[in-house]
């Protein structure tokens, strides 16, 4: 379902205690978003989306010590309860998340909290850095999320089988540096591991038959409700993860991971006056791979 179009406005904000006033570089457009705009986490409106933020310090608030103006960060998840004090800060009650519970970064600034700002090196590019003989892995879905994931898995010494539908993805798979790649459309797999970053809900059951005995599904996009099949899970000894996105150590290491080992990031760039046109283009899966907000 689409609502209204995005729109300009002015937020007057400065920094509290513990936060920061970043001067935005780049923001990603993300399927999250359409679920923000949906209100599916109650949060109501008016809101500004983006939540893959990177850009410079201008201001900082009382309190703040690990960041001065012009430090260079990102914005990770915050929250404030027991989570937090696990440091699963992305797994709190009291969440306080750019772009879906507070202003994000589709605009010129945003504010993030001191302690979810996470660290990004001065020489790589912020548009690519918004989002980043073993077990076979494999990663359903050759898109935003699903090209990185291909990249990480063959870094890190996976056997990596990608997964779509179609046999035209096969060489794009290669590149990507997966060892062997799977039409859905004609067979099933034995994976270990299935990474899937599909958010349509209809095509996440099926995948169950692509795992090998003991294996496991992990979901890391924003499907829906997912019905699954209790009696092969039970058969074949499966089971099914889920990790939220955000938690700001991870966003750092996944940085620093693919500066040093040169993941690439395929995005396609937007001036914030186009914005609605990257929100189409990634509603309706033309944008290639990842559309960016760029302020350069």
């Amino acid at each position: 379902m689409r609502l209204k179009k995005l729109k300009y406005r002015g937020i007057p904000d400065w920094p509290l205690d513990n936060e920061v006033l970043v001067k935005v570089e780049a923001c990603g457009v993300c399927h999250s978003d359409n679920v923000v705009q949906n209100n599916a986490f109650g949060i109501g409106f008016p809101l500004t989306p983006g939540h893959e933020v990177i850009g410079r310090v201008a201001a900082v608030g009382e309190g703040v010590e690990a960041w001065k103006v012009g430090d260079r960060i990102g914005a990770g998840w915050h929250g404030g309860h027991d989570a937090c004090k696990s440091g699963l800060f992305q797994m709190c009650d009291n969440e306080a998340i750019n772009g879906v519970t507070k202003n994000g970064g589709y605009a010129e600034y945003v504010l993030i909290r001191s302690e979810a700002a996470v660290k990004v090196p001065d020489d790589i590019d912020a548009a690519k850095c918004h989002a980043l003989a073993l077990r076979w892995l494999a990663v359903q879905g050759l898109g935003g999320l699903g090209h990185l994931a291909v990249q990480y898995a063959d870094k890190f010494g996976y056997r990596v089988v990608a997964i779509s539908r179609g046999a035209d993805k096969e060489q794009f798979a290669s590149q990507l540096g997966a060892h062997e790649h799977i039409d859905t459309s004609k067979v099933d797999a034995g994976a270990a591991l299935i990474v899937t970053t599909n958010p349509n809900a209809e095509q996440i059951p099926g995948l169950l038959n692509g795992l090998a005995p003991m294996g496991k599904l992990l979901v890391s996009s924003l499907p829906g409700e997912v019905t699954f099949n209790a009696n092969l899970m039970t058969q074949k000894g499966l089971s099914i993860h889920a990790w939220p996105a955000g938690h700001s150590t991870d966003i750092e290491e996944t940085v620093k991971f693919s500066q040093l080992q040169d993941v690439d990031c395929m995005i396609q760039k937007f001036p914030l006056g186009k914005v609605n046109e990257a929100y189409d283009a990634m509603l309706n899966g033309s944008v290639r791979f990842r559309a960016v907000i760029s302020f350069e």
